[in-house]
C-alpha cells in the first residue's frame, strides 16, 4: 500500500475508496429455448453435486424441474443412471401421467408419482429434490421436525412439515402421490416419516440448496440430541434469521459457490 502526500492510499496505483460492487443474480432470458437449456443444465449440474456428497443410493433419488414452455412436463434424471454421470442430454421430460414425452430412457416411477403430485398441486414449484441421503433418513423415522437449534436450520423454522402419508412404503400409485401432497401444501420442505427429505423451490438453485442444508442441519440434529439436549434458538430470534436467509433469492445465492464448482470439475455435464 503507499500514501500520498495528501493522504490518499493506494494500492497498485487504485485509490482505496469505496467503489460500486456488483452481484450477479438471475436475469431474465431471451427466448424460451434459453431457459429451457439453463434449466436443464441446471439440474445437471445439481444431480451431479448430490452424487458427489454420497446422495445417491442405488436408483433411489431425483430432482426435477418443470419446463418453461410446458409447465405442466418436467425434466428429470432417468431411472438407474448415476448421479455423477448425468448430462443434460440425459435428462428425460415426462408428463403427470407418467409418459417419457422427450427422451429415449426409463423415468422412475416413483419420482413420477411424488414430483409428478407435488408439480401438479403446487403451481409455485418450478423444481424439486429428494434423495435418501443418510442424515434425512435417520432424522425422518423420528416423525419430529426440525428444531431451530442452529442459524442453519432456522432457514425451515415454520416453513416445513412432517409427512406421516404412506410412511416407509415405496410408492408407485398417483393416489399415494395426492395423498403425501395433501400433508405438504405449502412451505419448502417436507420431512417424509420413515423416508426422508423433499425440498421445494422456485429454481434448481433453490431446491438443490435447500435439500443439502437440510440434511446437515438433520445430521447437527442428530449430533445435538446424541450429545445432550440442545437448547433451541427463542422464537423472536429463529424467525428473524429465517426472513434474513431463507428467501428464494438466497437459496440461489447459496447454490452458486456449489455450480461454479461443478462447471469448473465436471465441464462434461454439458453434453
Amino acid at each position: 500500500m503507499t500514501v500520498t502526500e495528501t493522504g490518499v492510499r493506494t494500492i497498485d496505483g487504485v485509490e482505496l475508496t469505496p467503489k460500486a460492487v456488483s452481484l450477479e443474480l438471475p436475469s431474465p432470458f431471451a427466448t424460451v429455448e434459453e431457459e429451457r437449456l439453463h434449466r436443464k443444465q441446471k439440474l445437471a449440474g445439481a444431480l451431479r453435486i448430490f452424487g458427489r456428497v454420497g446422495f445417491g443410493e442405488g436408483v433411489a433419488g431425483h430432482i426435477t424441474v418443470r419446463d418453461p414452455e410446458f409447465p405442466e412436463y418436467f425434466w428429470v434424471n432417468p431411472f438407474a443412471v448415476s448421479f455423477r454421470h448425468i448430462t443434460v442430454s440425459d435428462l428425460i421430460l415426462v408428463d403427470h401421467d407418467g409418459n417419457v414425452i422427450y427422451g429415449t430412457r426409463a423415468v422412475n416411477r416413483a419420482a413420477f408419482v411424488i414430483h409428478s403430485a407435488v408439480h401438479e398441486a403446487r403451481p409455485d414449484v418450478i423444481a424439486a429434490a429428494h434423495s435418501h441421503s443418510v442424515h434425512g433418513k435417520a432424522f425422518s423415522s423420528l416423525g419430529i421436525p426440525l428444531a431451530p437449534i442452529t442459524q442453519d436450520s432456522c432457514i425451515f423454522y415454520e416453513d416445513h412439515v412432517v409427512v406421516t402419508a404412506q410412511r416407509g412404503r415405496v410408492q408407485f400409485g398417483v393416489e399415494d402421490g395426492r395423498e403425501l401432497v395433501s400433508q405438504f401444501p405449502t412451505g419448502k420442505a417436507a420431512i417424509h416419516q420413515n423416508h426422508g427429505l423433499f425440498t421445494v423451490g422456485g429454481s434448481v438453485d433453490e431446491a438443490a440448496f435447500w435439500f443439502l442444508s437440510m440434511d446437515r442441519s438433520c445430521q447437527a440434529q442428530l449430533l445435538a440430541m446424541a450429545a445432550g439436549t440442545p437448547q433451541p434458538i427463542p422464537h423472536e430470534d429463529a424467525e428473524y434469521t429465517r426472513e434474513q436467509t431463507a428467501s428464494p433469492i438466497a437459496g440461489w445465492l447459496s447454490f452458486q459457490p456449489l455450480w461454479q464448482e461443478i462447471c469448473r470439475t465436471d465441464p462434461d455435464l454439458f453434453d
